[in-house]
This record gives C-alpha cells, structure tokens and sequence, in this order.
C-alpha cells in the first residue's frame, strides 16, 4: 500500500502547488481572463506532449536499446563461434550423411549472397531433416571435444543478454544435453542399436540448430564486420576448398 499511497500524495501535492501558483496570480493581477487562457492553451497542448515524449521519443529510445540488445547478443554469439561452434561444425561436417552433398552445395559459397539469399536458405534449412549417422569413434571424438568446452557452454547460458535470444539458448541447452549423455557413457564403443539411435537423434537435434544459428551469424558479419566474414569464408566448414591464406 505504500506505494499507491505514496503516488497519491505526490500527485495530491502537484495540483495543490499548481492552484496555489494561479491562485497567486489571480490575487496579484485579478485577472481570471489571462489565467483561462493559459491554463486551457496548456491543457491543449497535454495530448500532444503525451505523442512526443511518451509514444516517439520512447519508441526512438526503445528501438536503440533493442540495437544494443542485439549487438551484445551477437558478441555473445560470436565468442560461442570462436571457442566452439565453428570448430564443432567442422568436426560434424566432417561425419558422411545422406544430406552432406546438399549441405555443402547449399552453404559453401555465402560469399557472394544476398539479403535474400539468408532468408531463402533459412528457409531451406527448416525443411532439410538432418540424418547425422555417428558411429561410436564419431561420439568419442564429440564427447572429448564437448567436455573440454563444458565451462564455456555454462557461462554462455549465464549469461543474461541471451535470456532474449531463444534459439541461441535452445542451441545451448541442446549441446549441454549431448554433454550430460555422452559423459553419463562408460563406454561408447559397445552401445546398443536403441541407444546409439538416441544419442543420433540428440546430435542431429543440436546440428540442426547449429546450421541454422551460423546461417544467421554469417549475415550479421557480413552486413556488419566484413573483415570478420571474410575470415569466416576462407574457414567455412561446408566448402572443401576453403583456405585461410589468400592465393
């Protein structure tokens, strides 16, 4: 209650101070004319104030906010490339699916893409079901390479800029789960056929994601950071002939 209670008073004390300022002026110039006008001019001009200040100024406001929310968010996301996504992409392209060939036709030449090039892929990717086949020596290499990694992940979802980003965190949270299954593993090399199939189902989940999240960190380098894209291509995991020193 003290805050209503509070609020209340405040405003209580706003009107009295205003009607004892016209008050003032009516004793000293008795001029309740002059105050009419003012007064009415001013509570005129109220509704405009409210459009300025409250609807365009705050939306201006709230629209920069939002560009800096989203500029942290994607130098969240590149650390997340730096230390693991691009790496583990290489590591996954790595892997022959029935869909290798297609991915690598479809993301090797970002380069030379448009606006509408990301969206039309974005789109493309949604409807490609991802068939990543690891055998237990692929799974291995992934644990080894996941464990060594796991305090990144976890400071990466402590991170409260990502709390708004909810496909990065469903990326995150599905590459914490491959962790957890693979390490709650002894022995990798002897799985079952039901077993091996779940821990597929579980990568290929957390690749899926993965494509689709470089996809859209490729166009945000590109519009932003060209010297950043231009490293990114010359390293693209899904081109085979890429090379990091220039010909």
């Amino acid at each position: 209650m003290k805050g209503p209670r509070w609020l209340l008073m405040l405003s209580f004390s706003l009107v009295a101070a205003s009607t004892a300022v016209y008050l003032a002026h009516f004793l000293i110039f008795h001029d309740a004319h002059h105050i009419l006008i003012y007064l009415i001019g001013d509570i005129g001009f109220v509704p405009l104030e409210v459009l300025l200040v409250t609807i365009i100024i705050h939306k201006l406001l709230e629209r920069r906010e939002k560009r800096s929310r989203l500029e942290k968010i994607n130098m969240v996301i590149g650390v997340f490339f730096q230390e693991i996504g691009s790496e583990l992409l290489r590591l996954l392209s790595r892997i022959e699916t029935p869909d290798k060939k297609e991915l690598e036709q479809l993301l090797s030449d970002i380069r030379e893409w448009k606006e509408e090039r990301f969206d039309q892929t974005l789109r493309t990717l949604a409807g490609i079901r991802f068939r990543i086949v690891c055998q237990p020596h692929d799974l291995e290499a992934l644990r080894v390479f996941l464990a060594e990694r796991k305090e990144s992940l976890v400071r990466l979802l402590e991170n409260p800029n990502l709390l708004e980003h909810e496909n990065f965190t469903e990326l995150l949270w599905a590459l914490t789960h491959v962790v957890e299954e693979l390490g709650a593993r002894p022995d990798l090399e002897n799985l079952n056929e039901n077993d091996l199939a779940h821990l597929n189902g579980d990568v290929n989940r957390a690749y899926s994601i993965l494509v689709r999240e470089w996809v859209l960190y490729m166009e945000h380098l590109k519009r932003r950071y060209p010297y950043l894209f231009s490293f990114a291509m010359r390293t693209n995991p899904f081109d085979d002939v890429a090379a990091v020193e220039f010909s």
